[in-house]
């Protein structure tokens, strides 16, 4: 197999693993350290072609939730006070912030001590614990919000306020922000819904701001990549959201905590055994 093919190989993998974690509560960023470490897919070039894939799957998002993102942006609705749309995209800022301003007075730190895959695996236990727990909980709230359209302004800064454990790779942005709603009260449909709609000025702003400040120099094959793994990221997030909504809507998350303590227990073992290198 020639070198160019390999590499494609690698960015389709890695894509790959982007769309179907991204919006699950398992990490997509940790699961995108712990493969690209084992394929040897890393360095400036690997961090960047990740930053710009998430994109691929946020657009599968606005695809999916259109009809509603369209309906609540239009003016009548988006500028008028106590409306739907003013309402979410007011909740939407105000979850915003909390994890954009720690992560932009932090970010230096948390890309220096917290991307390698023990911290990863230790996320990986931590989120999966937080999860069991707090889903038995909060999870069977009978008088949970179950619209988006009925989430108050102090609902949407807890979710914020949770958002910011996503700041730790490993951690999840989906688990934070699902574990923020169940405390707020609101339903696991309507937790997961909001944390979608939150995945996209989220994201666009982080990968946005990572564009424009760390983007390489690339070469032909690299500009290649990046296309491909763009798209298959958004196509494999398209599928997996819809079955991930589906899932929520008949059995507990406690699969995916499972799952997660048993990667990161996994990690700690093989970096015991010196078989994996704690690196970057």
């Amino acid at each position: 197999m020639s070198a160019n093919l390999m590499f494609l190989l690698k960015t389709v993998i890695i894509a790959i693993v982007e769309g179907i974690t991204e919006f699950l509560p398992i990490s997509s960023t940790g699961h995108m350290i712990i493969v690209g470490h084992f394929i040897n897919f890393t360095g400036e070039y690997a961090t960047f072609f990740e930053v710009v894939i998430q994109l691929g799957a946020i657009l599968a998002i606005v695809v999916l939730y259109w009809k509603k993102i369209s309906e609540s942006l239009r003016p009548n609705n988006l500028f008028v006070p106590g409306r739907p749309g003013f309402r979410l995209w007011l909740n939407m800022i105000i979850a915003f912030i909390p994890a954009a301003v720690i992560g932009l007075v932090f970010k230096k730190k948390i890309d220096k001590y917290l991307f390698n895959t023990l911290t990863v695996a230790v996320a990986m236990i931590v989120g999966g614990t937080l999860l069991i727990f707090i889903e038995n909980s909060f999870r069977k709230n009978r008088h949970a919000t179950r619209d988006l359209e009925n989430v108050s302004p102090i609902q949407a800064l807890k979710i914020g306020i949770f958002q910011c454990l996503s700041l730790w790779p490993g951690m999840s942005r989906s688990a934070s922000t699902i574990m923020g709603g169940w405390i707020s009260g609101l339903s696991t449909p309507a937790a997961a819904e909001f944390s979608f709609f939150l995945a996209i000025p989220t994201m666009i702003a982080a990968s946005g701001l990572d564009i424009i400040k760390d983007r390489p120099h690339m070469t032909s094959i690299e500009l290649i990549a990046l296309i491909l793994g763009f798209v298959v990221s958004f196509l494999v997030a398209l599928l997996v959201v819809e079955k991930f909504i589906n899932f929520l809507k008949k059995r507990p998350m406690r699969v995916f905590a499972i799952y997660r303590i048993l990667v990161g227990v996994i990690l700690l073992v093989l970096a015991a055994l010196k078989i994996i290198t704690i690196t970057k």
